[in-house]
């Protein structure tokens, strides 16, 4: 009996050695190189790939592509949005066709300006709101509450502080930012994949969406064409406006690295200010490439509302056109601020 589980056990690894033997390494005959021994490139410049024909096999042709966008072996980087890309070459040889894959990460050229605030006013704002979005809409302010079974959609008298219009959201339901856009205000939640839409007039829920490849509803914002997502990442989501299907995205980028956890958001002429979850700060964001063009910080504002045991960060912000300034608050704050930005 032990004569046969030892000759079991050699057959068994003569099978495993076999099968090792078999098995061959399959090195490239190519490599990429780019311009850059990091990968991480300015956008101020231009990026350059190479091909280096390891084995000098004979090449047919070389097709290089940018996030599967068509580009040739010199890219000028000032018309690419920022972030992580991959780029991609195929190498035709042979009748065959060798797939090289390398990450790209493009930041800004600048560093961003450092941008002060004044206040101009602070109004009463309701101490149990888990502020989460803001915004003005033909002169009325809006805003959304978080936290199971406590999240809301409102109109808010700014100045008095009381509540106008309100509804209660389902108690699955953890609310977060807003905007507003044809007369119809459109409200995330957090991590249920949808969205809610309500009419503005008769203030109830007519429709919901459901969320693309951003798994988690932050803020939201529009720019009065279509609407721009954050999901706690440095990624944002441009929505159609009229299928609010993900169309591309934009990522936040500063000149050393990416900016994450962007949570509300604003539009603000032309720019999209992003609060960050848990931070003092506010980034002003090309919506075009993602350059993170400036930085605004709020840290004082806190000092100023009524301390006590539910208080917590910043969150909330929504401009005013008609008075060219900012309404800044946070999650259960006293005190809704009056801001006007000044860009040093």
């Amino acid at each position: 009996m032990h004569a046969l589980k030892l000759f079991i056990f050699i057959v068994f690894n003569l099978i495993l050695m076999s099968c090792g033997n078999s098995s061959k390494i399959i090195k490239s005959n190519f490599s990429v190189q780019l311009n850059s021994d990091t990968n991480i490139i300015s956008s101020a410049n231009t990026l350059k790939v190479s091909l280096v024909n390891i084995k000098n096999l004979k090449i047919d042709s070389v097709e290089i592509t940018l996030d599967n966008k068509k580009v040739t072996n010199s890219v000028d980087l000032a018309y690419i949005s920022l972030g992580e890309k991959l780029l991609k070459m195929k190498v035709y040889y042979d009748s065959q066709i060798e797939v090289l894959i390398k990450k790209v990460i493009i930041v800004n050229k600048n560093t961003p300006k450092i941008y002060s605030y004044e206040i101009v006013n602070s109004y009463p704002h309701d101490i149990s709101s888990y502020t989460q979005g803001l915004e003005f809409y033909k002169g009325n302010l809006y805003e959304s509450t978080g936290q199971y079974g406590e999240s809301k959609i409102r109109q808010v008298d700014y100045k008095s502080g009381d509540i106008v219009r309100n509804i209660d959201l389902n108690d699955t339901y953890f609310g977060e930012g807003l905007s507003v856009l044809n007369d119809k205000i459109y409200q995330l939640t957090w991590k249920e994949g949808r969205g809610l839409v309500y009419d503005i007039n008769r203030f109830e829920q007519i429709e919901t969406f459901n969320y693309g490849q951003s798994k988690e509803g932050w803020g939201l914002c529009n720019d009065g064409e279509k609407f721009y997502k954050s999901d706690g990442t440095e990624f944002i989501w441009l929505l159609n406006a009229n299928t609010l299907a993900e169309e591309s995205y934009i990522q936040a980028y500063t000149n050393k690295g990416k900016l994450t956890n962007l949570n509300e958001l604003e539009w603000v002429e032309g720019f999209i200010y992003a609060n960050r979850y848990q931070k003092n700060g506010v980034a002003i964001i090309n919506p075009k490439n993602g350059a993170i063009e400036a930085v605004i910080d709020f840290k004082d504002l806190k000092s100023k509302v009524t301390k006590h045991n539910g208080l917590d960060v910043l969150n909330g912000m929504a401009y005013n056109p008609k008075t060219e300034t900012l309404f800044v608050t946070g999650k259960r704050w006293d005190k809704l601020f009056e801001v006007r930005i000044i860009k040093n």
